[in-house]
């Protein structure tokens, strides 16, 4: 655990420096955070004027989401020389979900194999976005900003710049196929099946979801006449359900603000909830939806049956109760860092739906917010970014992985 926090706290402060010595910045709180919500993959940018800064710095803002993606551990697990079991605990303190699913025994082997898709789409991804109306500039940046489920782009108005339905429908896909759990998309291709997905019940879970708040977007915005074509109200409602549930934080509304309180509470459980375990995803992860619904299904039961015995199943099989009990306490950790982040926010003089949303965009290192940095983080001040800077890390690394270091029993032997 301190390991794993410590590595990303030094690289991150060690990524900054091309901010701080190019002078882009004007405090070194911005470059941190910059560079922080680069490699978490969050997304959210202290730039107004993006395409003012010079091409080499656009790229690397976009690497740090790329190399973030993977996981910076995840990434040096893939080197040879690094150790199996050493490597298992650091998988372990960094990688996302309810179990860790390895389909070899040697971690690092799991990690070369995963990197190598996740290489492999990210130039697919590059050719694609290149044979549409952008340059191999913004494709490559934008690639790796999307399978890395990152947000960050070479333009002040972002994927609006390119105006092109074509572009926005290949960043879906891909946004989609980034939330989802690498190690089913490692063995989709390597049995060349779908069928691997299918049987996978967190992956139809999140399918749902998904098709749940695309129809919900969708009506409200077609309803509301927000959009006078039923098809751009539809690109733009799968678009955003996509981005903001896979953490990417790409844009295309232009002024999200105008989608009303209503999109608001959608996009706040969106953000919150997130993609599949195994992703590049943020949020607490579908999984742990699955497991707490489940769990409040079966307090229900036992409410109307006292002696009725049920357990959450998972996949088919029956979860340990530890197992729950822990999905219950990491979704209580992280609404309880989103409750002191907003009152530290707060207490910076920030509105409360500016705070929560702040708090919970960080956390599940999505990008966008709403009110004043609904477009990037710009007028916060030195203060809120260091919060918000935290919070990133604490959301990328779990929670407990950060928070955990904190506890004093954790120090003692």
């Amino acid at each position: 655990m301190l390991a794993v926090t410590l590595s990303w706290i030094t690289l991150s402060s060690i990524g900054m420096l091309p901010f701080v010595f190019g002078g882009y910045v004007p405090t070194v709180a911005d470059a941190f955070f910059e560079t922080v919500s680069g490699f978490t993959t969050t997304g959210a940018t202290v730039f107004e004027e993006i395409e003012n800064l010079p091409h080499a710095l656009l790229l690397w803002r976009s690497m740090t989401q790329w190399q973030g993606g993977i996981g910076i551990i995840f990434f040096t697990l893939a080197l040879p020389q690094v150790n199996s079991v050493g490597g298992s605990s650091l998988y372990n303190a960094e990688t996302t979900g309810i179990k860790h699913e390895r389909f070899l025994p040697r971690i690092a082997e799991v990690a070369r194999r995963l990197w190598g898709v996740y290489v492999g789409l990210t130039l697919l991804l590059v050719l694609l976005l290149w044979a549409g109306p952008m340059n191999l500039f913004d494709a490559v940046c934008h690639a790796f900003s999307c399978i890395s489920t990152g947000g960050f782009s070479t333009h002040n108005n972002g994927v609006l710049h390119f105006n092109s339905a074509y572009v926005e429908y290949v960043l879906t896909l891909f946004m989609f196929i980034g939330s989802i759990n690498f190690t089913w998309i490692y063995m989709s291709l390597a049995h060349r099946s779908l069928k691997r997905l299918y049987r996978e019940e967190e992956f139809s879970w999140f399918v749902g979801f998904l098709a749940f708040f695309i129809v919900a977007t969708f009506l409200w915005l077609f309803l509301k006449n927000i959009y006078s074509s039923p098809e751009l109200a539809f690109r733009r409602s799968i678009f955003q359900v996509v981005t903001l549930t896979s953490s990417t934080g790409f844009v295309t509304a232009e002024n999200v603000n105008e989608w009303h309180s209503f999109f608001f509470s959608l996009a706040i459980i969106m953000m919150t909830v997130g993609g599949c375990a195994g992703s590049t995803s943020g949020g607490f992860k579908i999984g742990r939806f699955m497991v707490m619904v489940k769990n409040l299904s079966n307090e229900f039961k036992k409410r109307i049956h006292p002696s009725m015995v049920t357990n959450v199943r998972f996949n088919g099989k029956a979860v340990d109760t530890d197992v729950v009990i822990q999905v219950l306490a990491f979704v209580g950790l992280y609404l309880g860092v989103i409750i002191i982040s907003t009152f530290l926010l707060c207490l910076g003089g920030n509105s409360f739906l500016s705070s929560v949303s702040d708090s919970v965009t960080c956390i599940s290192n999505v990008g966008p917010s709403f009110g004043p940095h609904a477009m990037n983080f710009s007028l916060a001040g030195s203060f809120e970014k260091v919060v918000l800077s935290l919070v990133m890390l604490a959301g990328r690394l779990e929670v407990f992985t950060l928070i955990g270091i904190f506890v004093p029993s954790f120090w003692r032997k």
